[in-house]
Protein backbone atom coordinates (compact mmCIF):
# COMPACT_ATOMS: atom_id res chain seq x y z
CA UNK A 1 0.00 0.00 0.00
CA UNK A 2 2.78 2.43 0.96
CA UNK A 3 4.73 1.70 -2.27
CA UNK A 4 1.59 2.32 -4.31
CA UNK A 5 1.35 5.93 -3.12
CA UNK A 6 2.52 8.72 -5.45
CA UNK A 7 6.09 9.87 -4.88
CA UNK A 8 4.95 13.23 -3.45
CA UNK A 9 2.66 11.47 -0.96
CA UNK A 10 5.48 9.16 0.12
CA UNK A 11 7.75 12.15 0.63
CA UNK A 12 5.15 13.98 2.73
CA UNK A 13 4.55 10.88 4.85
CA UNK A 14 8.29 10.41 5.34
CA UNK A 15 8.73 14.04 6.40
CA UNK A 16 5.85 13.71 8.87
CA UNK A 17 7.46 10.82 10.74
CA UNK A 18 8.83 11.60 14.19
CA UNK A 19 12.19 10.05 13.41
CA UNK A 20 12.65 12.05 10.21
CA UNK A 21 11.96 15.38 11.87
CA UNK A 22 14.43 14.67 14.68
CA UNK A 23 17.13 13.59 12.23
CA UNK A 24 16.72 16.70 10.05
CA UNK A 25 16.96 18.94 13.11
CA UNK A 26 20.20 17.26 14.19
CA UNK A 27 21.72 17.43 10.72
CA UNK A 28 20.88 21.14 10.31
CA UNK A 29 22.25 22.01 13.75
CA UNK A 30 25.44 20.00 13.12
CA UNK A 31 26.06 21.71 9.77
CA UNK A 32 25.59 25.13 11.36
CA UNK A 33 27.89 24.36 14.31
CA UNK A 34 30.63 23.00 12.04
CA UNK A 35 30.33 25.86 9.54
CA UNK A 36 30.35 28.53 12.27
CA UNK A 37 33.59 27.10 13.68
CA UNK A 38 35.36 26.54 10.36
CA UNK A 39 37.58 28.86 8.29
CA UNK A 40 34.41 29.76 6.37
CA UNK A 41 32.73 31.15 9.52
CA UNK A 42 32.52 34.72 8.09
CA UNK A 43 30.41 33.38 5.22
CA UNK A 44 27.99 31.79 7.71
CA UNK A 45 27.72 35.06 9.63
CA UNK A 46 27.17 37.01 6.40
CA UNK A 47 24.43 34.60 5.33
CA UNK A 48 22.69 34.86 8.71
CA UNK A 49 22.80 38.67 8.61
CA UNK A 50 21.72 39.02 4.97
CA UNK A 51 18.70 41.35 4.96
CA UNK A 52 15.71 40.77 2.67
CA UNK A 53 12.14 42.04 2.63
CA UNK A 54 10.23 45.28 2.07
CA UNK A 55 11.46 48.09 4.31
CA UNK A 56 8.20 50.02 3.81
CA UNK A 57 6.38 47.31 5.77
CA UNK A 58 9.16 47.06 8.37
CA UNK A 59 9.86 43.56 7.11
CA UNK A 60 13.46 44.13 6.02
CA UNK A 61 14.74 41.34 8.26
CA UNK A 62 17.86 39.21 8.32
CA UNK A 63 17.58 35.60 7.15
CA UNK A 64 18.11 34.47 10.76
CA UNK A 65 15.25 36.75 11.83
CA UNK A 66 13.00 35.44 9.06
CA UNK A 67 13.73 31.89 10.24
CA UNK A 68 12.81 32.61 13.87
CA UNK A 69 9.82 34.90 13.25
CA UNK A 70 8.57 33.64 9.89
CA UNK A 71 9.32 29.97 9.28
CA UNK A 72 8.94 29.08 12.95
CA UNK A 73 5.36 30.36 12.79
CA UNK A 74 4.59 27.23 10.73
CA UNK A 75 5.88 25.07 13.59
CA UNK A 76 3.76 27.00 16.07
CA UNK A 77 0.73 26.62 13.81
CA UNK A 78 1.20 22.85 14.04
CA UNK A 79 1.54 23.23 17.82
CA UNK A 80 -1.71 25.20 17.88
CA UNK A 81 -3.52 22.57 15.82
CA UNK A 82 -2.14 19.90 18.14
CA UNK A 83 -3.31 21.77 21.22
CA UNK A 84 -6.79 22.15 19.73
CA UNK A 85 -7.02 18.45 18.93
CA UNK A 86 -5.80 17.36 22.36
CA UNK A 87 -8.24 19.71 24.11
CA UNK A 88 -11.26 18.64 22.05
CA UNK A 89 -10.65 15.01 21.15
CA UNK A 90 -7.37 13.92 22.71
CA UNK A 91 -5.41 13.45 25.90
CA UNK A 92 -6.46 16.80 27.41
CA UNK A 93 -10.17 16.18 26.90
CA UNK A 94 -10.52 14.37 30.25
CA UNK A 95 -9.09 16.60 33.00
CA UNK A 96 -8.65 13.72 35.45
CA UNK A 97 -6.55 11.71 32.99
CA UNK A 98 -4.53 14.75 31.92
CA UNK A 99 -3.98 16.11 35.42
CA UNK A 100 -0.77 14.23 36.30
CA UNK A 101 1.20 14.93 33.10
CA UNK A 102 -0.20 18.50 32.92
CA UNK A 103 0.91 19.31 36.46
CA UNK A 104 4.18 17.46 35.85
CA UNK A 105 4.74 19.89 32.97
CA UNK A 106 4.34 22.80 35.40
CA UNK A 107 6.92 21.23 37.72
CA UNK A 108 9.13 20.51 34.72
CA UNK A 109 9.16 24.22 33.91
CA UNK A 110 9.33 25.71 37.40
CA UNK A 111 12.23 23.63 38.74
CA UNK A 112 14.59 24.25 35.76
CA UNK A 113 13.90 27.98 36.09
CA UNK A 114 14.78 27.82 39.79
CA UNK A 115 17.94 25.81 39.03
CA UNK A 116 18.96 28.40 36.43
CA UNK A 117 18.45 31.31 38.84
CA UNK A 118 20.30 29.51 41.65
CA UNK A 119 23.33 28.79 39.46
CA UNK A 120 23.71 32.27 37.97
CA UNK A 121 23.26 33.88 41.40
CA UNK A 122 25.82 31.50 42.90
CA UNK A 123 28.33 32.69 40.29
CA UNK A 124 27.29 36.32 40.71
CA UNK A 125 26.22 36.83 37.08
CA UNK A 126 23.04 38.80 37.67
CA UNK A 127 23.08 40.05 34.06
CA UNK A 128 22.12 36.52 32.97
CA UNK A 129 18.91 36.35 35.04
CA UNK A 130 16.80 37.36 32.05
CA UNK A 131 17.46 33.90 30.59
CA UNK A 132 15.53 32.06 33.30
CA UNK A 133 12.93 30.76 30.81
CA UNK A 134 15.45 29.11 28.45
CA UNK A 135 15.61 25.69 30.19
CA UNK A 136 11.84 25.54 30.76
CA UNK A 137 10.94 24.45 27.21
CA UNK A 138 10.56 20.99 25.70
CA UNK A 139 10.93 20.26 21.97
CA UNK A 140 7.91 18.03 21.41
CA UNK A 141 8.99 16.81 17.95
CA UNK A 142 12.54 15.96 18.99
CA UNK A 143 11.47 14.29 22.26
CA UNK A 144 8.87 12.10 20.55
CA UNK A 145 11.42 11.17 17.88
CA UNK A 146 13.87 9.86 20.50
CA UNK A 147 11.04 7.95 22.22
CA UNK A 148 9.94 6.45 18.88
CA UNK A 149 13.47 5.26 18.06
CA UNK A 150 14.60 3.93 21.42
CA UNK A 151 11.33 3.21 23.26
CA UNK A 152 9.86 0.50 21.06
CA UNK A 153 8.16 -2.17 23.12
CA UNK A 154 7.46 0.10 26.09
CA UNK A 155 3.87 0.83 27.18
CA UNK A 156 2.11 3.21 24.79
CA UNK A 157 0.88 5.08 27.84
CA UNK A 158 4.38 6.53 28.08
CA UNK A 159 3.94 8.25 24.73
CA UNK A 160 0.56 9.61 25.77
CA UNK A 161 2.09 10.88 29.03
CA UNK A 162 4.98 12.56 27.19
CA UNK A 163 2.67 13.98 24.50
CA UNK A 164 0.31 15.49 27.08
CA UNK A 165 3.20 16.86 29.13
CA UNK A 166 4.95 18.35 26.10
CA UNK A 167 1.74 19.92 24.75
CA UNK A 168 1.10 21.66 28.09
CA UNK A 169 4.78 22.64 28.22
CA UNK A 170 4.48 24.20 24.76
CA UNK A 171 1.33 26.07 25.79
CA UNK A 172 3.05 27.53 28.85
CA UNK A 173 6.15 28.39 26.80
CA UNK A 174 3.93 30.25 24.34
CA UNK A 175 2.43 32.24 27.23
CA UNK A 176 5.93 33.07 28.48
CA UNK A 177 7.03 34.27 25.04
CA UNK A 178 3.89 36.38 24.63
CA UNK A 179 4.00 37.95 28.11
CA UNK A 180 7.66 38.12 29.14
CA UNK A 181 9.31 38.92 25.82
CA UNK A 182 6.94 41.64 24.64
CA UNK A 183 8.33 45.08 25.52
CA UNK A 184 5.67 47.32 23.95
CA UNK A 185 2.42 46.57 22.14
CA UNK A 186 0.83 48.42 19.24
CA UNK A 187 -2.82 47.89 20.13
CA UNK A 188 -4.12 48.80 16.66
CA UNK A 189 -1.83 46.25 14.96
CA UNK A 190 -2.72 43.65 17.60
CA UNK A 191 -6.45 44.25 17.03
CA UNK A 192 -5.93 43.85 13.28
CA UNK A 193 -4.08 40.58 13.89
CA UNK A 194 -6.90 39.28 16.09
CA UNK A 195 -9.46 40.30 13.47
CA UNK A 196 -7.52 38.31 10.87
CA UNK A 197 -7.49 35.30 13.21
CA UNK A 198 -11.28 35.56 13.60
CA UNK A 199 -11.68 35.73 9.83
CA UNK A 200 -9.42 32.67 9.50
CA UNK A 201 -11.67 30.84 11.99
CA UNK A 202 -14.78 31.70 9.96
CA UNK A 203 -13.28 30.70 6.60
CA UNK A 204 -11.79 27.48 8.01
CA UNK A 205 -15.31 26.38 8.96
CA UNK A 206 -16.83 26.91 5.52
CA UNK A 207 -17.78 23.93 3.40
CA UNK A 208 -15.04 24.75 0.91
CA UNK A 209 -12.17 26.28 2.88
CA UNK A 210 -9.55 26.60 0.13
CA UNK A 211 -5.89 27.06 0.92
CA UNK A 212 -5.66 30.04 -1.43
CA UNK A 213 -8.24 31.84 0.71
CA UNK A 214 -6.75 30.84 4.07
CA UNK A 215 -3.09 31.54 3.27
CA UNK A 216 -3.47 35.31 2.61
CA UNK A 217 -5.50 35.67 5.82
CA UNK A 218 -2.79 33.82 7.77
CA UNK A 219 -0.08 36.06 6.27
CA UNK A 220 -2.05 39.17 7.23
CA UNK A 221 -2.46 37.86 10.80
CA UNK A 222 1.27 37.14 10.98
CA UNK A 223 2.20 40.54 9.56
CA UNK A 224 0.06 42.51 11.99
CA UNK A 225 1.20 40.34 14.92
CA UNK A 226 4.82 41.11 13.97
CA UNK A 227 4.01 44.80 13.74
CA UNK A 228 2.25 44.76 17.13
CA UNK A 229 5.41 43.92 19.04
CA UNK A 230 4.14 40.51 20.16
CA UNK A 231 6.38 37.75 18.85
CA UNK A 232 5.06 36.83 15.41
CA UNK A 233 5.02 33.09 16.11
CA UNK A 234 2.08 33.67 18.47
CA UNK A 235 -0.01 34.26 15.35
CA UNK A 236 0.75 30.70 14.26
CA UNK A 237 -0.49 29.30 17.56
CA UNK A 238 -3.68 31.35 17.50
CA UNK A 239 -4.46 30.34 13.92
CA UNK A 240 -3.97 26.68 14.83
CA UNK A 241 -6.23 26.97 17.87
CA UNK A 242 -9.20 28.21 15.81
CA UNK A 243 -9.13 25.29 13.35
CA UNK A 244 -12.19 23.02 13.87
CA UNK A 245 -11.28 19.84 15.73
CA UNK A 246 -14.43 17.93 14.80
CA UNK A 247 -15.54 16.81 11.35
CA UNK A 248 -17.75 19.31 9.52
CA UNK A 249 -20.09 19.15 6.52
CA UNK A 250 -20.09 15.35 6.42
CA UNK A 251 -16.29 15.10 6.12
CA UNK A 252 -14.58 11.91 7.29
CA UNK A 253 -11.91 13.63 9.41
CA UNK A 254 -11.58 16.84 11.40
CA UNK A 255 -9.85 19.77 9.79
CA UNK A 256 -7.20 19.71 12.50
CA UNK A 257 -6.14 16.40 10.91
CA UNK A 258 -6.35 17.80 7.39
CA UNK A 259 -4.39 20.98 8.11
CA UNK A 260 -1.81 19.09 10.13
CA UNK A 261 -1.26 16.71 7.22
CA UNK A 262 -0.82 19.70 4.91
CA UNK A 263 1.51 21.83 7.05
CA UNK A 264 3.53 19.33 9.11
CA UNK A 265 5.76 18.12 6.23
CA UNK A 266 6.69 21.74 5.46
CA UNK A 267 7.26 22.48 9.14
CA UNK A 268 9.35 19.36 9.79
CA UNK A 269 11.15 19.29 6.46
CA UNK A 270 11.87 22.99 5.90
CA UNK A 271 10.88 25.39 8.71
CA UNK A 272 12.45 23.62 11.70
CA UNK A 273 15.71 22.56 9.99
CA UNK A 274 16.23 26.07 8.56
CA UNK A 275 15.55 27.61 11.97
CA UNK A 276 17.97 25.15 13.59
CA UNK A 277 20.57 25.98 10.95
CA UNK A 278 20.50 29.70 11.76
CA UNK A 279 20.00 29.32 15.52
CA UNK A 280 22.64 26.67 16.28
CA UNK A 281 25.62 28.31 14.58
CA UNK A 282 27.51 29.30 17.73
CA UNK A 283 31.15 30.26 17.14
CA UNK A 284 33.40 28.79 19.83
CA UNK A 285 36.68 28.32 17.96
CA UNK A 286 38.48 31.40 16.71
CA UNK A 287 37.99 33.70 19.67
CA UNK A 288 40.92 34.81 21.82
CA UNK A 289 39.93 32.25 24.42
CA UNK A 290 38.06 29.30 22.83
CA UNK A 291 36.75 28.24 26.25
CA UNK A 292 35.39 31.68 27.11
CA UNK A 293 31.87 30.79 25.97
CA UNK A 294 31.87 27.46 27.81
CA UNK A 295 33.08 29.14 31.01
CA UNK A 296 30.01 31.38 31.26
CA UNK A 297 27.73 30.71 34.26
CA UNK A 298 24.76 30.82 31.88
CA UNK A 299 26.06 27.67 30.16
CA UNK A 300 26.14 25.64 33.37
CA UNK A 301 22.81 27.10 34.47
CA UNK A 302 21.01 26.05 31.29
CA UNK A 303 22.60 22.60 31.07
CA UNK A 304 21.80 21.93 34.73
CA UNK A 305 18.26 23.20 34.23
CA UNK A 306 17.61 20.97 31.23
CA UNK A 307 19.34 17.82 32.46
CA UNK A 308 18.72 17.96 36.22
CA UNK A 309 15.90 20.45 36.69
CA UNK A 310 13.56 18.85 34.15
CA UNK A 311 13.93 15.37 35.65
CA UNK A 312 13.53 16.64 39.20
CA UNK A 313 10.48 18.73 38.33
CA UNK A 314 8.65 16.08 36.32
CA UNK A 315 9.36 13.14 38.62
CA UNK A 316 8.97 15.16 41.82
CA UNK A 317 5.53 16.51 40.98
CA UNK A 318 4.39 13.13 39.63
CA UNK A 319 5.52 11.33 42.80
CA UNK A 320 3.75 13.86 45.05
CA UNK A 321 0.51 13.68 43.07
CA UNK A 322 0.33 9.89 42.83
CA UNK A 323 1.16 9.41 46.52
CA UNK A 324 -0.98 12.14 48.08
CA UNK A 325 -3.98 12.39 45.74
CA UNK A 326 -6.33 9.93 43.96
CA UNK A 327 -4.66 10.79 40.63
CA UNK A 328 -2.80 7.92 38.97
CA UNK A 329 -0.47 7.24 36.02
CA UNK A 330 -1.78 5.76 32.73
CA UNK A 331 -2.35 2.03 32.57
CA UNK A 332 0.87 0.02 32.38
CA UNK A 333 3.11 2.99 33.36
CA UNK A 334 5.12 2.92 36.57
CA UNK A 335 7.16 5.61 38.31
CA UNK A 336 10.44 4.02 37.28
CA UNK A 337 9.34 4.26 33.63
CA UNK A 338 9.26 8.06 33.92
CA UNK A 339 12.99 8.65 34.45
CA UNK A 340 13.70 8.65 30.68
CA UNK A 341 10.54 10.73 30.13
CA UNK A 342 11.94 13.38 32.46
CA UNK A 343 15.17 13.37 30.46
CA UNK A 344 13.25 13.63 27.19
CA UNK A 345 11.66 16.79 28.56
CA UNK A 346 15.19 18.19 28.87
CA UNK A 347 15.39 18.25 25.06
CA UNK A 348 14.70 21.97 24.77
CA UNK A 349 16.16 22.63 21.32
CA UNK A 350 13.68 24.54 19.09
CA UNK A 351 11.75 26.57 21.67
CA UNK A 352 14.76 26.92 23.99
CA UNK A 353 16.86 28.27 21.11
CA UNK A 354 14.08 30.72 20.28
CA UNK A 355 13.86 31.94 23.89
CA UNK A 356 17.67 32.18 24.06
CA UNK A 357 17.60 34.57 21.12
CA UNK A 358 14.96 36.69 22.87
CA UNK A 359 16.54 36.73 26.34
CA UNK A 360 19.76 38.69 25.98
CA UNK A 361 20.65 41.96 24.26
CA UNK A 362 24.33 40.98 23.89
CA UNK A 363 25.83 38.32 21.63
CA UNK A 364 28.12 37.00 24.39
CA UNK A 365 25.30 35.69 26.56
CA UNK A 366 23.29 34.64 23.50
CA UNK A 367 26.13 32.50 22.13
CA UNK A 368 26.65 30.88 25.52
CA UNK A 369 22.93 30.24 25.92
CA UNK A 370 22.59 28.66 22.48
CA UNK A 371 25.62 26.45 23.02
CA UNK A 372 24.20 25.41 26.40
CA UNK A 373 20.87 24.51 24.80
CA UNK A 374 22.69 22.26 22.32
CA UNK A 375 24.79 20.65 25.07
CA UNK A 376 21.84 20.18 27.42
CA UNK A 377 19.70 18.75 24.64
CA UNK A 378 22.47 16.35 23.59
CA UNK A 379 23.12 15.11 27.13
CA UNK A 380 19.40 14.70 27.85
CA UNK A 381 18.78 12.87 24.56
CA UNK A 382 21.71 10.47 25.02
CA UNK A 383 20.84 9.65 28.63
CA UNK A 384 17.17 9.20 27.73
CA UNK A 385 18.07 6.92 24.81
CA UNK A 386 20.24 4.74 27.06
CA UNK A 387 17.54 4.42 29.72
CA UNK A 388 14.85 3.74 27.13
CA UNK A 389 16.85 0.90 25.56
CA UNK A 390 17.56 -0.59 28.98
CA UNK A 391 13.89 -0.39 29.89
CA UNK A 392 12.82 -1.87 26.53
CA UNK A 393 15.15 -4.85 26.96
CA UNK A 394 13.86 -5.75 30.40
CA UNK A 395 10.20 -4.97 29.64
CA UNK A 396 7.93 -8.00 29.91
CA UNK A 397 4.54 -8.12 28.17
CA UNK A 398 2.12 -6.24 30.38
CA UNK A 399 -1.00 -6.67 28.29
CA UNK A 400 -1.02 -3.00 27.22
CA UNK A 401 -0.44 -1.37 23.81
CA UNK A 402 3.23 -0.75 23.05
CA UNK A 403 5.18 1.99 21.33
CA UNK A 404 6.08 0.88 17.80
CA UNK A 405 7.80 4.02 16.51
CA UNK A 406 5.57 4.35 13.47
CA UNK A 407 3.14 7.03 14.59
CA UNK A 408 3.01 10.64 13.44
CA UNK A 409 4.45 13.34 15.64
CA UNK A 410 1.07 14.77 16.57
CA UNK A 411 -0.60 11.69 17.94
CA UNK A 412 -3.81 11.96 15.93
CA UNK A 413 -3.85 8.18 15.93
CA UNK A 414 -4.96 8.26 19.57
CA UNK A 415 -8.57 9.37 19.43
CA UNK A 416 -10.11 10.04 22.79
Amino acid sequence: MYDALPRSARLRRWLSRETTGGALLLIAAAIALIWANSPAAPAYAALSELTVGPAALRLDLSLAHWASDGLLALFFFVVGVELKHELVDGSLRHPRQAAVPALAAVGGMAVPALVFVAVVLAFGDTTALSGWAIPTATDIAFALAVLAIFGRGLPRGLRTFLLTLAVVDDLLAIVIIAVVYTAAIDLIALAAALAAVVLFAVVSRRRRARWWALLPIALVAWGFMHASGVHATIAGVMLGLVVPARALHGEAVARTDTYDDAVRPISAGIALPVFAFFAAGVTVIGAGDPLAVLAQPVVLAIVAGLVVGKVAGVLGVTAILTRTTPLRLPEGVRMRDLAPIGLLCGIGFTVSLLIAGLSFPDSVHTDGARLAVLLGTLVSAVLAAVLLRMAARRAAPRGVPEIDGSGPAIGFDEKG
